[in-house]
């Protein structure tokens, strides 16, 4: 049984049916789905979703499908882990990761989006599917659009890291590179699915494929045993996500599963950062950026959803930063050394920034702590830019090991009591 009752533009609230239309015809403003939120209470409860398969479908009924999905049921309810080493070195009580950078199949948040996209676009009709994309979205469509067996195209900026697509080709989409960064790709793919009936995941299908990101913070509430966190800090790129889980949360607290409020934040890379630039100046407004940063995948200089963010950080009380391109270094090396998570310069901005907001104290080191972790380091190798490093090279004997080893000094150098 569907609960999706149509579409509804952002900015005046007029009703659309659940068709393809993705923008206002009055005055233009960004359409999103609209739920029947009181038979969906009649019909659901937490007890019922917990006793549901472990993937973004569980949460199905607040999700805008009529019929049965047709990807994604491994995708989702990824591992909420509790940070206790980083949390001790930041001087923090509770501090919890997102971690995405382990979703499946493409290894980013991106998976959630477009389960639900591909799936809605079926039931639309659309029969080829595309996308813009800095590197990560471009994996999860191939990847998607592999296991079910549609046509691919992806549009993608000539600079990107072409380890952020090698993931992609490998499921043998078309892949067209065109010169200028993501916005100037993003508007001619606006046009091209316009005249061809393609279905642009987050250009045509952008009602829809956003509503994915809502399964973020449904899982963050479920896993914290129906709670919300007292702070989350969310990466900024397009501006789907920020809004979406605002969403979510909201939606739960209508529907009475949960209590209190979380504080919002949004990170972005110094280079790329228009949104938390606004946010620092008090704007109502952002001012478009030209990208120059190593965080890639965030790097997009006039957000689609930009103002919403700013519209949602506002309301929750939250706040904005911004980290350079070598604190996204030194975050992504600090979380692989404290937790064993290997992330992109995405989750390294998020980090870094959730840092700054704790020195700053914006975060109350005592307060429950959600830090979004949204891809994976192994696609942006490049970005480290470090040659391997081994400590010595010996020759495979025992006594010559033991001459190296007993000579040296803090090699073992842990604080972390090792149990035989």
């Amino acid at each position: 049984m569907s609960y999706l009752k149509g579409l509804k533009c952002k900015e005046c609230g007029k009703e659309y049916p659940a068709d393809r239309s993705f923008v206002c015809l009055e005055c233009f403003g960004p359409l999103e789905a609209d739920y029947d939120y009181s038979k969906i209470q009649s019909q659901l409860n937490p007890q019922i979703i917990e006793k549901r398969a472990p993937n973004l479908w569980r949460y199905r009924e607040l999700l805008p499908l009529e019929s049965e999905p047709i990807t994604g049921f491994n995708s989702g309810f990824t591992p909420l882990v509790k940070a206790s080493r980083l949390a001790e070195h930041l001087g923090v009580s509770e501090l919890y990761l997102k971690d995405d950078s382990v979703n499946h199949p493409s290894l980013s948040y991106k998976d959630r989006v477009v389960s639900i996209a591909l799936s809605r676009g079926v039931e639309l009709g659309y029969t080829v599917f595309a996308c813009a994309s800095t590197g990560n979205l471009a994996n999860a469509v191939a990847a998607h659009c592999a296991r079910t067996g549609f046509p691919c195209l992806l549009f993608i900026p000539s600079d990107i890291e072409i380890a952020k697509i090698k993931g992609a080709l490998v499921s043998k989409p078309r892949v067209v590179s065109l010169e200028g960064n993501y916005d100037q790709v993003n508007r001619l793919c606006s046009e091209i699915g316009d005249h061809y009936g393609w279905g642009f995941v987050n250009v045509n299908l952008r009602p829809y494929y956003t509503e994915g990101a809502k399964t973020m913070g449904y899982e963050i509430a479920e896993q914290l045993g129906w709670k919300l966190p007292d702070h989350l800090v969310l990466p900024t790129a397009g501006g789907t996500l920020l809004p979406k889980v605002a969403k979510a949360f909201h939606e739960l607290t209508q529907l009475g599963w949960v209590e209190g409020q979380t504080k919002i934040y949004s990170a972005q890379a110094e280079g790329c950062a228009p949104v938390v630039h606004a946010l620092h100046r008090n704007l109502d407004y952002f001012d478009p950026e030209k990208p120059n940063t190593i965080a890639k995948s965030i790097a997009i200089g006039n957000p689609a959803d930009g103002a919403y963010v700013m519209q949602e950080v506002r309301k929750s009380n939250g706040w904005g930063e911004t980290a350079t391109d070598p604190e996204i270094l030194q975050a992504i090396e600090l979380l692989a050394e404290k937790e064993g998570i290997f992330t992109e310069p995405a989750g390294g901005a998020t980090l870094a920034s959730a840092i700054k907001l704790i020195r700053q104290e914006r975060i109350n080191p005592l307060e429950t702590i959600v830090v979004a972790i949204t891809g994976n380091g192994y696609k942006t190798l490049e970005a480290l830019d470090t040659e391997a490093e081994v400590d010595v090279v010996l020759r495979p004997n025992l006594k010559i090991f033991k001459e190296w080893y007993e000579g040296q000094t803090n090699l073992l150098n842990s604080s972390v009591e090792v149990v035989p």
